[in-house]
């Protein structure tokens, strides 16, 4: 071995050496560990709706009768659709009010402005079971408690303080010359809004969208109160009914919790590389 291979693998003993970290190796540990917690119950509910009744006592074998007998118990199809469109109307209605409110509270100066958003903060505060029943009677007094609109109005009005508050923090760190130069083009405020605030908001969107779609089609008691109509009602206030029978068949109860629970990660993995795009995207101005 000569001198110049020699002095290369010190220099590559040295180099794997100064890399190894042991606070790394923790981390990662711990990130593992936290991992299979979190995704040990989804791989409970996969196991458990790949068995029939008799296969889930005895713990051995593997069939896909529990998801036959969903699909013959439930729509699930129709009430995965119909969830889709309450949280898609919804979600459009909370970014609409409160994309064009938080502008108006961090960019425009009017009279009574800053009390009118601490109160709207202040209904971020409140809990949706101490208001549920005055909102059931109010909306039932206007007969919109048989299809989607009720349902659709009441997370409206739940969701829009915070998506007023998250879009007002989040408009202020953007300069203000930026919305002269809107002005003085001739854009107007809502030109302003919807060209130039609408792409760098991106981040703040794609929150309000995660969070509140996840929120929403996870409700139970919203569905449960405000749709009446059976054939409207979404997939948790189905899966509530079918675990309320005086048998409940828990292979056929978690086939339907993996259906209902699917969406949810998956508008979540999919907003989760949009939203680190858009954060990087505004990193980057």
């Amino acid at each position: 071995m000569t001198l110049d291979h020699m002095t290369f693998d010190k220099e590559l003993t040295s180099s794997s050496k100064r890399r190894f970290r042991p606070g790394r190796v923790v981390l990662f540990v711990i990130m593992v560990g936290i991992a299979i917690v979190m995704l040990y119950p989804f791989f409970v509910m996969i196991i458990n709706s790949l068995k029939s009744e008799q296969q889930y006592i005895t713990g051995a074998g593997l069939s896909l009768a529990s998801w036959k007998a969903l699909t013959s118990t439930l729509p699930v199809g129709q009430q995965v659709l119909n969830s889709t469109v309450i949280c898609t109307f919804s979600i459009l209605i909370i970014l609409l009010v409160g994309m064009t409110a938080g502008f108006s509270f961090a960019k425009l100066r009017f009279r009574f402005s800053t009390y009118i958003f601490l109160g709207i903060v202040s209904a971020m505060m409140v809990p949706l079971q101490a208001i549920l029943m005055p909102e059931y009677v109010n909306v039932t007094r206007l007969g919109l408690t048989g299809g989607y609109f009720g349902a659709v109005l009441v997370y409206a009005a739940f969701g829009t303080p915070f998506a007023t508050f998250l879009f007002a923090t989040y408009f202020r760190g953007i300069p203000d010359e930026l919305i002269e130069a809107g002005i003085v083009d001739g854009l107007g405020y809502f030109g302003t809004l919807w060209r130039l605030m609408l792409p760098i908001a991106v981040p703040a969107i794609a929150t309000v969208t995660v969070l509140q779609f996840i929120q929403i089609w996870d409700d139970l008691l919203v569905g449960l109160l405000f749709i009446q109509n059976q054939s409207e009602r979404p997939i948790t206030v189905g899966l509530a009914a079918l675990a309320a029978g005086r048998t409940t068949s828990i292979p056929q109860l978690m086939a339907g919790s993996l259906v209902s629970a699917l969406p949810a990660m998956l508008v979540y993995l999919g907003f989760q590389r949009y939203l680190v795009r858009g954060l990087t995207m505004g990193a980057e101005r």
